[in-house]
């Protein structure tokens, strides 16, 4: 998924590595949920992202066991791009650089963001509606 040339992060790199996953990327984000929500908390520029990732996760194990099917497949995408992305140590700007480690990761969250900030909001209605449904 992440080629060894050095690109800028802009908002077309961003779409462009979007559009290349797949089935296989999006497990393997959930499957290292644990790894790159620690890495999100550790991040002094991530962190302020920290419930916003435990939403995204939530999304995409929901529509992993097939409970939310009202999103887009770039959404999924989006998620699985920017969560590989953080977990990658060695991306554009490798994390191990003290204080630019975190840089790229930031704005490929902060892309990805803006392009499904609606679908996120669908989500959390949809959370509270079948939370609204349990307990009617």
């Amino acid at each position: 998924m992440f080629g060894k040339k050095k690109k800028e992060i802009d908002e077309e790199y961003v779409k462009g590595e979007i559009t290349r996953i797949d089935d296989d990327d999006v497990q393997l984000a959930v499957r290292n949920q644990e790894e790159i929500a620690e890495k999100i908390i550790n991040s002094n520029m991530l962190k302020k992202y920290s419930e916003l990732g435990k939403i995204m996760f939530g999304m995409l194990k929901d529509y992993r066991k097939g409970i939310y099917t009202k999103v887009p497949w770039f959404t999924i995408a989006t998620i699985a791009f920017a969560f590989l992305y953080i977990l990658n140590p060695l991306d554009i700007v490798p994390d191990f650089i003290p204080g630019l480690g975190y840089i790229d990761d930031f704005a490929v969250l902060t892309f990805g963001l803006r392009f499904i900030e609606s679908d996120i909001h669908s989500y959390l209605d949809w959370k509270i509606e079948q939370a609204d449904a349990e307990n009617a």
